[in-house]
């Protein structure tokens, strides 16, 4: 069960380094953070290898399930493994073509000394436009598609944060009104999840605009600990601060009517 408030998002990570554990996957973490604060509902992540058919088939999967937007992170190099631009035109029947908006930033990265590989990252699917890069030399990559705002990030996670903060994200804060966010988090010590479960699961029916995910964290004293993350989307700030906090008082009264101890952390 999880939240019905908030436009579809999903993300895409790109790259074989991924997939055999070589890297861990820092991005989406980040990216799913960053789209949850902004009111977007993440309904899924895909993790995909260097290869077009496979990159293709995340971004019409994300796009076919109604996205609003999707984020890709990976591939956007000038190394011939570099396919996530290629995935992008197949899924939507598109050419690649040269765009002169990314050709001019990637002479100015390299003033002026341009190699094949080099012009590849200036190489974009018809109809798309480059997004600029303040950190790194590959440029991002914007394009609607189906009704979806689709948005190609590089991996390396310092370009990767550069450019989402500095164009996605005000970007996206103008797309559509979006849900104002309010979370609390719990420790709660003393009863198993086991048993903290059906109280979860009644506090989850005072409002289909909270989500209560439950997290055991071992056991602290010899008795069992849980923390639960309590978050709630409404039009209003005020009101999502308000049903966080009444769901946070439920929780409070009735896990304390089963021996818990139940303190409030963040």
């Amino acid at each position: 069960m999880g939240l019905t408030v908030g436009p579809k998002a999903y993300l895409i990570s790109v790259g074989n380094e991924l997939l055999i554990g070589k890297v861990v996957n820092t991005n989406l973490a980040w990216l799913g953070r960053k789209l949850t604060d902004l009111g977007y509902r993440v309904e899924g992540g895909l993790i995909v290898p260097d290869e077009p058919d496979l990159i293709a088939w995340a971004f019409s999967t994300a796009v076919d399930r109604g996205a609003r937007v999707v984020v890709s992170t990976g591939g956007l190099g000038p190394t011939f493994d570099d396919m996530t631009v290629e995935g992008l035109a197949k899924a939507m029947g598109v050419e690649l073509e040269l765009n002169d908006d990314a050709l001019k930033v990637i002479k100015e990265k390299y003033r002026g000394d341009l190699t094949e590989s080099r012009v590849k990252m200036a190489k974009l699917p018809k109809g798309a436009k480059p997004i600029y890069n303040p950190v790194g030399t590959a440029p991002g990559v914007e394009v609607e598609w189906k009704g979806a705002h689709l948005f190609l990030l590089p991996g390396v996670p310092a370009e990767m944060e550069a450019i989402f903060e500095s164009y996605v994200e005000p970007k996206l804060r103008k797309l559509e009104p979006l849900k104002c966010r309010s979370e609390a988090l719990l420790k709660v010590s003393g009863v198993p999840e086991s048993l903290a479960a059906p109280v979860i699961k009644e506090a989850l029916k005072l409002s289909e605009k909270v989500y209560v995910k439950s997290h055991p964290k071992g056991s602290e004293l010899g008795v069992p600990v849980l923390e639960l993350h309590v978050t709630a989307f409404d039009d209003e700030r005020e009101r999502a601060a308000t049903l966080v906090t009444t769901v946070v008082q439920f929780l409070e009264r009735k896990l304390n009517n089963l021996g818990a101890r139940v303190q409030r952390i963040g």
